[in-house]
């Protein structure tokens, strides 16, 4: 009986955990209010440029990166229920006074881009380390996955929303709306966020078999033992450059497909913003499913060579049946990438310091937000298409097949030492 009752408090905490990202996954309907800004005043929007419209979206990451170092920090301290509540908070007025900045770039970045980009790191660097520590370690990759997802689906709601939304209401009043659900939402959601008791042991799956991620470390890393670790750097770099992959595809969705398909009806754009979505959460957990089975580094090496062949074909991509290809590829890969580096860490590291270790881990994702977005926005700027960016993204993605390679003999070298 106690048993039961313990797996059923795994199990909320599982789904707070879930639902607690799907609540602060503004981030992803981005593109949506993208394009708005850039539309023509006569159409209700503020006529911004793309490297403009941009930039809140690029802080936003960057401020979101390095949040999740602290808060991931302090929840190994004091507990992740009060980071998280504080996060909600932070996420949802943040949004509420992007409503209320007016048309401004520098509001809309110190708004949007730092407090509710605060809010985010807050909440998201919280809820994956104890849902972690609630089940066994054979299943990080699915339960990282399962986590992180809801993050990514979150655009399916929120971006048909926004749509309507500012079709509607404008721009500030959009903002605004959805930064009181926000506030609502995650505060009640963190108050069943919590870490399992002290002396607490997952129960072992009835049918667990051993798997290619039996990595476990005899100790726990701190994070400046990990930072000493060569491996850690390999796993930084590959990180960073992916992800800034699928974060320029997440924040220029709708101009893309403006450009190479000439979609212009709303409703399209949202729905195409909507499928990166439900391909980014299929990526995230049918992803970290397949590296608990075939191991982590096999997994990097799959997401490697398909993120590389799609970018070389993306320009090619000029009518909606292709793109739609080209869109399940972004983001099945771009959603892998967060359930697997998740699970890597913890391979790696430990669990003791999840919290500390991933939000230095995570740090690559926050400066990818300055690397292929910020390159594609001044690019299309420039020259009104993004193909150089496919090009230079293909080419960062065949860089880290050998950087992988580098991983992965020093991990071998490790397992043999130990």
């Amino acid at each position: 009986m106690k048993n039961d009752a313990t797996q059923k408090t795994a199990g909320i905490v599982l789904t707070a955990c879930v639902l607690l990202n799907f609540s602060i996954g503004v981030l992803y309907a981005w593109s949506v209010i993208k394009s708005k800004l850039m539309a023509p005043i006569s159409a209700g929007g503020w006529e911004w440029t793309s490297s403009q419209a941009g930039l809140p979206y690029n802080i936003t990451i960057i401020v979101f990166a390095t949040a999740m170092l602290f808060g991931g920090r302090l929840q190994d301290k004091i507990g992740p229920s009060r980071v998280v509540m504080a996060g909600g908070i932070l996420a949802g007025i943040g949004m509420i006074l992007s409503g209320l900045v007016g048309n401004s770039v520098l509001g809309l970045i110190l708004c949007f881009g730092v407090i509710t980009g605060t809010g985010m790191g807050f909440g998201y660097g919280s809820v994956t380390p104890p849902a972690l520590k609630w089940f066994h370690s054979g299943k990080k990759g699915l339960i990282s996955g399962l986590v992180v997802a809801g993050f990514g689906i979150s655009a399916v709601f929120y971006a048909p929303l926004t749509t309507a939304l500012l079709s509607r209401l404008g721009i500030q009043t959009t903002l605004l709306y959805i930064g009181i659900g926000v506030l609502i939402t995650s505060v009640t959601i963190s108050l069943f966020i919590k870490n399992p008791p002290p002396g607490y042991i997952p129960p072992e799956p009835a049918r667990i078999k051993q798997s290619a991620t039996k990595t476990t470390p005899a100790v726990d890393y701190t994070r400046m033992e990990m930072l000493k670790t060569k491996r850690f750097y390999l796993m930084f770099v590959m990180f960073l450059l992916t992800a800034s992959v699928g974060l320029m595809f997440i924040g220029s969705m709708t101009r893309i497909a403006q450009t190479q398909t000439r979609i212009t009806d709303a409703a399209v754009l949202a729905m195409l913003v909507a499928f990166l979505a439900i391909m980014n959460t299929a990526g995230r957990v049918i992803g970290g499913m397949i590296s608990d089975k075939i191991g982590r580094v096999k997994t990097l090496y799959l997401i490697f060579i398909v993120q590389m062949l799609n970018m070389g074909a993306f320009m090619f991509y000029q009518n909606l049946p292709m793109l739609i290809l080209g869109i399940i590829g972004v983001g099945f890969c771009f959603g892998t990438l967060l359930s697997v580096f998740p699970a890597l860490t913890a391979d790696q590291y430990g669990l003791k310091n999840i919290g500390a270790n991933y939000g230095i881990m995570f740090m690559a994702w926050g400066f990818a937000g300055i690397v292929a977005p910020v390159i594609a926005n001044n690019l299309y700027d420039r020259y009104g298409t993004f193909n150089t960016a496919y090009i230079i993204c293909a080419i960062m993605m065949a860089g880290m097949i050998l950087v992988n390679y580098l991983l992965q003999k020093d991990i071998a070298a490790r397992s043999k030492v130990a």
